[in-house]
C-alpha cells in the first residue's frame, strides 16, 4: 500500500459568479471532513474570495495558469508571484485546453512550472493524449514527450510538482479511461519519474477526465493513481463532496 496521501482538485474552468461560488463553497466546507487533501482552481477575479472564505479551513485553493513571465509588459497575463500573494497552493499548467486553444507548447508548459515552482507554488502539470493519438497508438510517446520537457527544465525540483494525466478524449465528453487504462499510463508516468529523481514514488500523480462520483473510488484504487482533476462534477457540491470522499 502506498503511503501517499491523495489529493482531489476541483479545477472550475471559465465558470462560476459571486453567488454561484458561495453556494458552491459552502456546501463542499459543509461535506467536511475528508481523508483526503482537497484544492479548488478557480478563475483569476475569484480568488480573493475564495480565500477569504476558504483561509480558516483546510481547503486549499489556486488558480487555472500563470504566466511563464516574471513581470513587464505582458498585458492579460498573471504572474505566479501574484498568486502567491493571494495565498494559491496550487496552478494548474499545461491542461489540454490551454495546449488547444492557445498554442501552448510543452517547453512553455515547462517553464511555467518552474516559475510557479520558484515562487512557492505547486505546478499540476497536465498531460494527456487526443482521441486520434490513442487510435494510432501514440499514447505512449505524447505523454512522455510533454512530461520529458518538465522534468529537463525542473531538473532537481522534479518531484516538488504533481502531475495530473486527463485523455484529452475524457475532458468534458462523459467518456472516461477505464481504471486499467489510466493506471497503464499512470505506472508510464512514474517510471518515467523515477529515472529522473529518486523521489518518484513519493509524487503524487492525478487523473482527469470524466470523473464522476460512480467512478472515482474504481479509479482512485489503482496504485499510481494518487486523486483527480476534477471539472464538470467539481461544480456541483454534492458531487465533489462525494469524489473528494471516495478518495478518502
Amino acid at each position: 500500500m502506498t503511503s501517499r496521501r491523495k489529493l482531489v482538485v476541483g479545477n472550475w474552468k471559465m465558470h462560476g459568479s459571486h453567488k454561484a461560488n458561495a453556494e458552491l463553497l459552502e456546501g463542499v466546507l459543509a461535506a467536511r471532513p475528508f481523508g483526503a487533501d482537497v484544492a479548488v482552481c478557480v478563475p483569476f477575479p475569484f480568488l480573493s474570495e475564495t480565500a477569504v472564505t476558504l483561509a480558516a479551513g483546510d481547503i486549499r485553493w489556486g488558480a487555472q495558469d500563470c504566466s511563464a513571465h516574471e513581470q513587464g509588459a505582458y498585458t492579460g497575463e498573471v504572474s505566479a508571484a501574484m498568486l502567491r500573494e493571494f495565498g494559491c497552493r496550487y496552478v494548474i499548467v499545461g491542461h489540454s485546453e490551454r495546449r488547444a486553444y492557445h498554442a501552448e507548447s510543452d517547453q512553455l508548459v515547462a517553464d511555467k512550472a518552474k516559475i510557479a515552482l520558484a515562487h512557492g507554488v505547486t505546478p499540476i502539470v497536465c498531460v494527456g493524449e487526443t482521441l486520434a493519438q490513442r487510435e494510432a497508438g501514440e499514447t505512449a510517446a505524447v505523454v512522455k514527450r510533454q512530461l520529458s520537457a518538465v522534468i529537463h527544465t525542473l531538473g532537481h525540483c522534479v518531484a516538488e510538482m504533481v502531475v495530473a494525466y486527463e485523455p484529452v478524449w475524457a475532458i468534458g465528453t462523459g467518456k472516461t479511461a477505464s481504471p486499467e487504462q489510466a493506471q497503464e499510463v499512470h505506472a508510464l508516468l512514474r517510471a518515467q519519474l523515477q529515472a529522473a529523481t529518486p523521489r518518484a514514488g513519493e509524487m503524487r500523480l492525478l487523473y482527469g477526465g470524466s470523473v464522476k462520483p460512480d467512478n472515482a473510488a474504481q479509479l482512485f484504487a489503482q496504485p499510481d493513481i494518487d486523486g483527480g482533476l476534477i471539472g464538470g462534477a467539481a461544480l456541483k457540491a454534492a458531487d465533489f463532496a462525494a469524489i473528494c470522499r471516495a478518495a478518502g
